[in-house]
């Protein structure tokens, strides 16, 4: 994988050319100062936010002198910053996609934070939740960090203009979300998206499912996409149809699901559901589905919803953190 790849994945790179088959989407370019912003590792403070303070304002100096925290003048107080020209774009932006968006950067969307907003979704309606979403996101933070960790060109790392990708919010049902692996122009593999969930319908429907994803395919983006070697994401709806969500480069950096990356580089062990004989005639990618409850996983999310030294003390995984949380209790105790 290299670095020209990660940049053909980027959403403002493929939009314009499959802008018929996706998501209504409006990308708008992210200011430095806002990016400094999310990237700052101080104490979340969101900015963006439409409500008015909840506080009523001194009516005198006495009352003023009482409301001071601290009189030392080494103490940073914590204010939001405010980027009023980006917040107006922002919400004429959501507005135009009817009031509530799904938000992105170039490539990834913070998808291991959902469980901190208050809606436990991804689903936006201001600035403000936006940016609590994106400062609590490992991913969003990867895309500014690190977009080209496990390219194996040593060029220089191009320059890359940050943009804010609002899409408009449609409920999708995880069970109806593919993965779809293309090497050489071939779609050699499709794989459920939401692995961790049996769904029976998938089981009972595979063969018509691959068949549209093959059909779409082959109509909207073979020989189309700027590499040969990509992954795209899908969304089939109720009546059948398919929709274009998303590209992602053609290696390590993006999860092969029920796949291995050793299987699809290699092609190997790559058989389908369905018999050589029906995939020779029908050409068909091999798929890949939760065939039962039996394999059901928890959600490869939930490891981002707490601190880790908070998972290594409830599974007991490191002693030395166990010891010290029942030396402090202890000590607590003995205090009161």
């Amino acid at each position: 994988m290299k670095k020209e790849h990660v940049l053909h994945c980027q959403f403002s790179a493929w939009y314009p050319l499959f802008r018929g088959v996706t998501i209504k989407s409006v990308i708008l370019p992210l200011p430095q100062n806002v990016k400094d912003y999310l990237l700052d590792d101080g104490t979340l403070v969101v900015s963006g936010r439409d409500d008015p303070p909840t506080h009523s304002q001194p009516d005198s100096d006495d009352e003023a002198e009482e409301i001071q925290w601290s009189d030392d003048e080494n103490t940073a107080t914590l204010t939001a910053p405010e980027f009023p020209e980006f917040a107006t774009q922002v919400q004429e932006a959501i507005n135009s996609l009817g009031g509530s968006v799904f938000p992105k950067l170039n490539w990834s969307a913070p998808r291991d934070a959902y469980w901190i907003a208050m809606n436990s979704s991804l689903k936006c309606k201001t600035l403000s939740d936006i940016f609590l979403l994106f400062k609590s996101s490992d991913f969003i933070t990867r895309d500014f960090t690190q977009p080209f960790v496990h390219c194996t060109d040593d060029s220089p790392d191009p320059c890359i203009e940050y943009e804010l990708v609002l899409r408009k919010w449609c409920e999708l049902i995880p069970g109806a979300e593919f993965r779809c692996f293309v090497k050489e122009n071939k779609l050699i593999g499709i794989s459920q998206r939401d692995y961790t969930q049996y769904y029976d319908h998938i089981s009972k429907q595979k063969e018509e499912i691959c068949r549209c994803i093959q059909d779409f395919f082959k109509k909207h983006i073979q020989y189309k996409f700027l590499d040969e070697d990509f992954v795209f994401d899908i969304y089939r709806d109720s009546r059948g149809k398919v929709w274009l969500i998303d590209f992602n480069p053609f290696g390590e950096v993006t999860d092969s699901l029920l796949f291995t990356w050793e299987e699809l580089i290699s092609e190997n062990n790559l058989n389908g559901d369905f018999s050589e004989v029906d995939a020779q005639e029908q050409d068909s990618p091999a798929f890949r589905c939760t065939n039962s409850e039996v394999t059901v996983q928890p959600s490869p999310y939930l490891s981002y919803r707490l601190p880790k030294d908070f998972v290594d003390l409830s599974t007991g995984e490191d002693a030395h953190k166990l010891i010290d949380f029942l030396k402090l209790k202890r000590n607590q105790q003995e205090d009161d």
